[in-house]
């Protein structure tokens, strides 16, 4: 059987890519995906690789991406890579925006999506912490983290106000249930 892509979703600071490692750690049958960004490699934060916009620009034109959108002023995709990986049966967790959701689940046949949330103050203080954006661009953060999931997309919702290992765990029970 073909493996899920599994977007996971929710506003900056929720902790995205901190649950996602978590959960790879935690669970075999999970592979994070690369991104492509166009952001310096070096920017920290989760691991992706960083290309310049001309570069991004060629690799899509060329077909290299089985899945590209744009937030932030940034441009983001998923390389085709992750096809064959689904073929093999490994399920697939990438971090994307919520705007792209539409076009993740017209591209998967096995798709899911965690919709992470957190407590407002608790987003604001990550954000602060990660020392990536400007106090405006934290407000604009901010400012969209109440925006809803597009209609017509299905999502688990969990909290990651509290403690990783039980959002992880959540998480893992939302996609894998024990069968009685």
């Amino acid at each position: 059987m073909s493996g899920r892509f599994i977007a996971v979703v929710g506003p900056s600071g929720v902790g995205k890519d901190s649950v996602m490692e978590a959960m790879a750690v935690c669970d075999p049958r999970i592979i994070l995906a690369r991104r492509v960004i166009t952001r310096p490699s070096d920017a920290g934060g989760e691991i992706f690789e960083g290309v310049t916009e001309d570069e991004f620009q060629a690799r899509q034109t060329a077909g290299q991406f089985a899945l590209n959108w744009s937030a932030h002023g940034l441009h983001y995709a998923i390389p085709t890579s992750v096809h064959a990986q689904l073929q093999n049966g490994q399920d697939i967790l990438a971090n994307l925006s919520r705007t792209a959701l539409i076009l993740a689940q017209d591209c998967f046949a096995r798709f899911a999506v965690i919709n992470l949330t957190a407590d407002c103050t608790i987003l604001a203080d990550r954000l602060a912490k990660r020392s990536r954006e400007t106090s405006d661009q934290i407000t604009d953060r901010l400012d969209r983290a109440s925006v809803r999931l597009p209609d017509g997309i299905t999502a688990f919702a969990i909290d990651n106000s509290g403690a990783i290992e039980r959002t992880v765990q959540n998480a893992l029970g939302h996609l894998y249930p024990v069968k009685a």
